[in-house]
């Protein structure tokens, strides 16, 4: 089988509506095969600016949003008409020792906590990652102390199935 590279055009024109929708108006005639939407965003208007090029661009064609990566930001976009997404912040967020939950303070766990020490628990009951069905809260806890690789490691194979499983959600409903 032969596969061949897709092209997208990025869309772009930061906090304006006139930039944008010029933007995507040009961008959405020129026949790529599908369209970034980057530039800066604040969090509160990100999916009004996502959502004035969607209008926009050719429905047939995916619509990726650059480097957004929080469940909420991922939700908002979706919402406004984005497929795909691509960002480093579920990694960083697990080096760091902030793992995705669905419960909690902010949907976040900060593994530092003295809390999880001793907690024998997965990072979130019924997680299916490969991290919750064989590690412990207090295990990680140690290898994050401890400046342990594997540590970030773990904490990132959770977070991504976290993100994972969020899209496959979003697209079932």
């Amino acid at each position: 089988t032969s596969y061949q590279p897709a092209l997208f055009g990025i869309v772009q024109g930061g906090r304006h509506q006139d930039l944008r929708e010029e933007s995507a108006r040009v961008i959405g005639e020129m026949g790529f095969d599908g369209f970034g939407i980057g530039g800066s965003f604040n969090k509160e208007d990100m999916g009004t600016a996502v959502g004035w090029v969607s209008k926009i661009l050719p429905e047939d064609k995916p619509r990726h949003l650059l480097g957004i990566g929080e469940p909420a930001d991922i939700i908002e976009g979706v919402k406004n008409g984005a497929d795909t997404f691509d960002c480093v912040t579920p990694t960083r967020m697990a080096r760091n020792g902030t793992l995705m939950v669905k419960n909690g303070n902010g949907g976040r766990l900060n593994i530092f906590n003295a809390q999880y020490r001793e907690d024998f628990k997965p990072i979130e009951e019924g997680c299916g990652c490969y991290t919750c069905q064989n590690y412990t809260r207090a295990y990680l806890a140690h290898l994050f102390r401890a400046k342990e690789i594997l540590a970030s490691t773990l904490a990132s194979i959770h977070n991504l199935y976290f993100l994972i499983n969020l899209t496959k959600s979003i697209r079932e409903k």
